[in-house]
């Protein structure tokens, strides 16, 4: 059944709408549940008892269950409380029934998630591309914030899109599977490669390994030809969001940045313009 464009955009809209909400509670779960196992872990290892309060937290439907619930006064968010967006607006930021302030930051990201969604349906149409597409756009959009949050990657995000991008090329589009190959194994080893240096130099840790396999996953899905701009658009993002926020908040130079979320904003770029930023610098250096 045909359905009209802009229809398509605007179911696009609701649906990511929808899985914002979704991301929200993935944000906020997801690490718990891996310090949660992560303890387990090192407890059972010290010879204690490595067992959680509740072995919830080692299955997927702790990301699903309980339902969410206010942090101040333990308030189970009703149905209507919790429409993307809209809730937000008619609840003007608070809960109802304590009062207390929800971050502003939900309906933010319900509404890049939407953003995003609507933009791959904008550029590819209603395909199966475009929702493999999605689904690697709204992992790219929670492991910004995790990081952000956490100074973390998790790899149960990362790994999976990693071999998404790899099962996407299968067929040789958008890019051949053996540039996608050794994308994944170029952007590891780049990025290893400058930490080994740069902690032989310093003594000192500069970047984490969620950070090259992240790098790792883009090379996957765009090709190793596409790793040298999204370095270079993810340093040059992380110098001038770095330079504001000292500027203009008084950040402390000793307080690390996570590199994570400007892979994820140079990533992004070189999947929606890459291949024109290219021809425009093959154009200007005058080797097009």
């Amino acid at each position: 059944m045909y359905l009209p464009f802009e229809y398509q955009l605007l179911f696009a809209a609701l649906f990511g709408l929808t899985i914002g909400s979704f991301l929200n509670v993935l944000i906020l779960r997801l690490p718990r549940k891996m310090h949660a196992e992560l303890a387990a872990a090192c407890a059972e290892a010290d010879g204690r008892d490595g067992t959680p309060p509740s072995n919830r937290w080692f299955g997927l439907d702790y990301l699903i269950s309980p339902g969410s619930r206010c942090p101040h006064c333990n308030h189970a968010i009703r149905a209507w409380e919790n429409i993307p967006v809209v809730s937000w607006l008619l609840l003007r930021g608070r809960c109802s029934a304590c009062g207390a302030g929800i971050a502003w930051r939900y309906p933010v990201i319900e509404l890049l998630s939407a953003f995003l969604t609507v933009a791959v349906v904008y550029r590819w149409g209603l395909s199966w591309d475009a929702a493999a597409l999605c689904v690697l756009l709204w992992g790219l959009l929670a492991l910004a914030v995790i990081d952000l949050d956490e100074q973390l990657l998790p790899d149960q995000i990362t790994l999976p899109l990693l071999w998404l991008g790899l099962w996407v090329n299968l067929d040789g589009q958008p890019v051949s599977l053996s540039d996608a190959v050794i994308g994944a194994a170029a952007g590891y080893l780049s990025l290893w490669l400058v930490f080994q240096l740069f902690r032989a130099l310093t003594n000192k840790e500069g970047m984490g390994y969620g950070d090259f396999k992240l790098l790792a996953l883009f090379g996957a899905w765009l090709g190793w030809q596409m790793l040298p701009q999204i370095i270079l658009l993810s340093s040059f993002a992380g110098a001038l969001i770095g330079i504001s926020l000292t500027l203009f908040r008084g950040r402390d130079h000793q307080i690390p940045i996570p590199f994570g979320p400007y892979l994820v904003i140079g990533g992004m770029i070189a999947l929606f313009w890459g291949q024109q930023i290219n021809n425009a610098y093959l154009q200007i250096s005058g080797l097009a």
